[in-house]
């Protein structure tokens, strides 16, 4: 890889980390929820509608990429981020949360969509899993830190400017201009595209590839689980134990910290094993981790669950779109959109698991979960035995 090359990696890796602000909507649903007084129904809404506009986006995305290149659209995607972390600076009611929120998952959408392809343009399909799980690495940074920078906001332990747990925004603000401002100044050589660009039915018509549809869902059982756990963790630790918002916090603060240890050891695992063995490992330790979840009382057992969801879900991402990518070379633009659009999974999930926990009680919100690691299991054919 060129000198240039490894320079334009260091601002793509902020671009990931500026990726990772879409994981503060766990949190910050908790904090609205206990601000306005919601239901774990009406809470759920802010992480569902977060994801929602991956389904309306995704593909667009890959169309427009087709039209004003990778570069230009992710430099969008930030704007619009920026944009969403400046809005609950000046107000915190729901209304201006469902506008921050929205427009968070509207520029996640974009960002998602166009940045994994923008780094897969840089290094090539040399080490292309690692590279991707390299960065839900950088990512997770961004995630396991929200949880935390909102207590401590709440807490008072840093200077909150009187925004309380919403300096969060701020902080993240502050970090997504400057990345902004750096990938514009950074020179990346994009290849033309091939052939006529796909219109939006022939895009969708991928879908009926195999691969590229079981991925899909792959995709939406990863993100219903990652968007799951983020927000009902911290709930199941107050059920159960007893616990405040604040100290619960930690929960979700905990389940980010071993996926960015799983994407972190991932990366290395990666490029020495095999694809297929690793995934395979990885459901597994999410399946113990829905057990214990489903049945745990103590500390230690949740404590332990909500690590090995976390550390097994680490690179399932990372696996599942190198694996469609790479099914389908030409058409790495659109494809990149379908699997980002099976983060809509996010939406699904969160909803029916609000419906589940409010009639049953957290432990129906973990069946919703368990759902998706079953199906994962399903997948796991489809990956290359060497």
């Amino acid at each position: 890889m060129s000198q240039n090359k490894k320079l334009a990696l260091v601002p793509l890796m902020l671009c990931f980390f500026c990726m990772g602000f879409v994981d503060l909507v766990g949190i910050a649903s908790n904090y609205v929820k206990e601000d306005l007084n919601l239901s774990d129904t009406v809470a759920n809404v802010l992480p569902s509608l977060v994801f929602f506009w991956f389904l309306i986006f995704s593909v667009p995305t890959g169309m427009l990429m087709n039209m004003i290149g990778r570069k230009k659209t992710v430099l969008l995607s930030l704007v619009v981020t920026v944009l969403s972390l400046m809005l609950p600076l000046f107000a915190n009611n729901f209304y201006v949360m469902l506008v921050a929120f929205s427009l968070l998952g509207i520029g996640n959408a974009l960002m998602q969509t166009s940045l994994n392809p923008l780094v897969s343009g840089v290094i090539g399909g040399e080490n292309l899993a690692s590279t991707l799980t390299f960065g839900q690495f950088v990512k997770a940074i961004a995630s396991f830190s929200a949880p935390y920078l909102a207590m401590w906001g709440a807490t008072q332990v840093i200077p909150s400017f009187g925004l309380d747990w919403r300096v969060l925004f701020a902080i993240f603000f502050v970090v997504g201009t400057l990345s902004t401002l750096w990938l514009a100044v950074t020179p990346i050589e994009e290849q033309p595209i091939e052939g006529k660009p796909s219109t939006f039915v022939e895009c969708i018509k991928l879908l009926g590839t195999p691969i590229v549809l079981l991925s899909f869902f792959g995709i939406m059982c990863h993100v219903g689980i990652d968007v799951g756990t983020n927000t009902t963790a911290p709930k199941i630790l107050m059920e159960r134990l007893g616990m405040t918002l604040n100290e619960a916090a930690f929960a979700t603060s905990l389940y980010f910290i071993f996926r960015t240890i799983g994407c972190l050891t991932g990366s290395f695992f990666l490029r020495v094993m095999n694809n297929r063995t690793f995934f395979i490992a990885s459901v597994v330790m999410m399946a113990l981790s829905m057990l214990l979840l489903f049945i745990g009382h103590e500390a230690w057992q949740l404590y332990v669950a909500i690590a090995l969801v976390g550390y097994g879900n680490s690179n399932i991402f990372s696996i599942v779109f190198a694996q469609a990518l790479t099914a389908m070379p030409q058409k790495q633009n659109e494809v990149s959109g379908l699997m980002i659009m099976g983060l809509f999974g996010g939406t699904i999930f969160p909803l029916f698991m609000g419906f589940a926990s409010d009639a049953f009680g957290q432990a129906g919100a973990v069946l919703v979960m368990a759902v998706g690691v079953l199906y994962l299991f399903t997948y796991i054919k489809q990956l290359k035995t060497a």
